[in-house]
């Protein structure tokens, strides 16, 4: 795998994993968004692989998810180097 594959995999890992998060906690979009203070649009855009989330942005959602950033880049790298 090249550099930018690797990166791309990871980025769309972490992303999964953090929405899987939400999803296992039970929590909405909307309160995610009121939580971390991004809006619900920003949620959606970067859940759906749409938007590439800043640091800023990745750890206000891990921080409103109460998990581990370096956690969820670790399990993220675990997957995208088995082809997940």
């Amino acid at each position: 795998m090249s550099n930018d594959t690797v990166r791309e995999a990871v980025c769309s890992q972490v992303v999964t994993l953090l929405r899987g998060e939400r999803k296992k906690r039970a929590i909405s979009m909307e309160t995610l968004a009121r939580r971390s203070g991004l809006s619900q649009s920003m949620i959606s855009l970067v859940e759906r692989d749409l938007r590439n989330p800043t640091l800023d942005t990745l750890l206000r959602i891990a921080g409103a998810l109460e998990v581990d950033l370096v956690e969820i880049l670790v399990r993220a790298r675990r997957a995208a180097a088995k082809g997940k």
